[in-house]
């Protein structure tokens, strides 16, 4: 650092264990949690001891090599606290505790000097807030990547493609039907009559609350992109009011097979692939 880097660099050399107990016992953790944090804590320590001692200015934090080691591991302990669910405050806090040990070691080597202490006490302020938006800004990046990751995973999930009988596969349909959605399904779809060589899927949407003119445009594309494969679509769940909905909005779906229910629809597919369904004696 460019203020006075020696007090900081002994005492982050000299009353390393000390500062970590200081550290640990200002964010008064219960036992558990403070053997996690306490090897977070020496590893913090460690690498902020060597961005020191390389004599790093605390504003070239965001781009100087020697503070790289610092930002990896502030990065690694954001994700790693998202992860586990802890808010961004838990992890800022976490690293905004260890000012109060910097600040006491400084005044203890330096309080003979009111120049030196104050020019050490806003070099240690300015570095650890930058530690600590630092973990702000990486943990936000994290939940985000992990709100992402959920999303996708759930959309898998609220689409399964169903194999009912050789050559008929269903996909039915619950919520919200928009792009992203759309395209899953539709690869999800397709994939799939690739690998079961069927020639016949039913698209069930009686829970899509709504059908819009944008909804409309996804099935209708879906439905172009499944004959492209070679294989036909039968739509169900075209209740009273969607039907209304797709008149009023002049969608024209001619040539598409459409059923009020699922079990119209699987009556349609059992005809189309030469199936009878006979009742028992």
């Amino acid at each position: 650092m460019t203020s006075d880097p020696k007090a900081l660099l002994d005492a982050l050399s000299d009353e390393n264990t000390d500062l970590v107990e200081s550290w640990l016992s200002e964010l008064q953790l219960d036992p558990g949690a403070r053997r996690g944090a306490q090897a977070e804590a020496e590893n913090l320590m460690r690498a902020f001891a060597d961005a020191v001692r390389h004599g790093s200015d605390p504003a070239s934090f965001e781009h100087a090599s020697a503070w790289a080691p610092m930002r990896d591991f502030l990065a690694d302990l954001s994700q790693s606290r998202a992860a586990q669910g802890q808010t961004a405050g838990e992890t800022s806090r976490f690293v905004l505790a260890l000012k109060k040990p910097l600040f006491e070691s400084a005044q203890r080597r330096l309080g003979g000097d009111a120049a030196a202490l104050a020019k050490s006490l806003w070099s240690i302020s300015t570095t650890v807030d930058k530690l600590a938006q630092h973990t702000v800004n990486t943990y936000q990046l994290a939940r985000e990547d992990v709100i992402r990751r959920q999303q996708e995973e759930l959309l898998e999930l609220s689409t399964p493609v169903v194999k009912l009988w050789e050559g008929v596969l269903a996909v039915p349909m619950i919520g919200v039907l928009d792009s992203s959605r759309t395209q899953i399904v539709m690869e999800t779809l397709l994939e799939s009559i690739v690998e079961t060589g069927s020639e016949l899927a039913i698209i069930d949407i009686t829970g899509v609350p709504t059908v819009d003119t944008l909804v409309a445009q996804h099935l209708l594309k879906t439905v172009s992109a499944i004959r492209l494969m070679g294989a036909d679509c039968i739509i169900s769940g075209i209740r009273p009011q969607i039907a209304q909905t797709i008149v009023h909005l002049g969608i024209d779906l001619n040539g598409i097979a459409t059923k009020a229910t699922l079990a119209d629809a699987l009556a349609l597919a059992l005809r189309q692939t030469g199936w009878r369904v006979a009742r028992g004696d």
